[in-house]
């Protein structure tokens, strides 16, 4: 097995279709440009919705009030849509029936990434609400996805059921916002290289190629 030499940090939220769009993107750059093996990617939580109440909100009234109205909502759904497309993905927006709170998902990934399996919830929770539809704001829909993955639910369940990790979460978010990141996603290559947003495949592809020349010239010095 090859050594990771590139660390990539993600700032995402599971909400963000364009967080979903940029990780079919970056997937694909590693295995185009040859980096999948020597890559480490770490997904940071930014909620796009801090402010969301608990239960979450019926998600057309939020879009719309965020968008501006049915027409423009619709404009960037179908956008989105194609967008997807192209990566593989179906978007199914007309299943998804609440914009949920997502605290508790970014513990489920703070939680999965000390349980090597981060990547693969981030995956699931994205698949689970742009794709079925599911409630991803529900402690019980979070334990079944993390199940799915091969988590027990029970240690999933005790876990989401106290405040653990809340403090960890909040500190990773603050990080990201102290770096500049207003908006997701937000890609950090070995701690200097940074993409914001779901950027063209050859975007990623010469961020890993920076990130992999600088651990060499690191290396060179040392």
């Amino acid at each position: 097995m090859k050594e990771h030499t590139t660390q990539i940090e993600v700032y995402s939220d599971v909400v963000c279709p364009w967080c979903f769009i940029g990780k079919r993107r970056l997937e694909r750059a590693l295995e185009t440009s040859g980096y999948a093996q020597q890559a480490h990617i770490l997904w940071r939580p930014f909620q796009l919705n801090p402010t969301m109440p608990k239960e979450g909100m019926d998600r057309r009234v939020y879009l719309e009030a965020k968008f501006g109205g049915a027409e423009a909502r619709r404009i960037m759904e179908e956008r989105v849509a194609k967008a997807g497309e192209a990566e593989g993905i179906e978007f199914s927006f007309d299943r998804i029936a609440r914009t949920p709170n997502t605290f508790d998902s970014h513990r489920l990934i703070w939680f999965a990434e000390r349980q090597g399996c981060q990547d693969e919830i981030v995956e699931a929770l994205f698949d689970s609400y742009f794709a079925k539809g599911r409630e991803i704001g529900s402690l019980d829909s979070l334990a079944e996805i993390a199940s799915g993955c091969g988590l027990g639910r029970e240690e999933v369940e005790r876990f989401l059921a106290g405040d653990r990790a809340a403090q960890e979460v909040r500190t990773e978010e603050a990080t990201g916002r102290r770096l500049g990141i207003r908006g997701v996603p937000y890609f950090v290559f070995n701690g200097s290289i940074a993409i914001s947003g779901a950027q063209p495949l050859d975007i990623f592809e010469s961020a890993l190629r920076q990130a992999e020349k600088t651990v060499a010239e690191s290396k060179e010095k040392t």
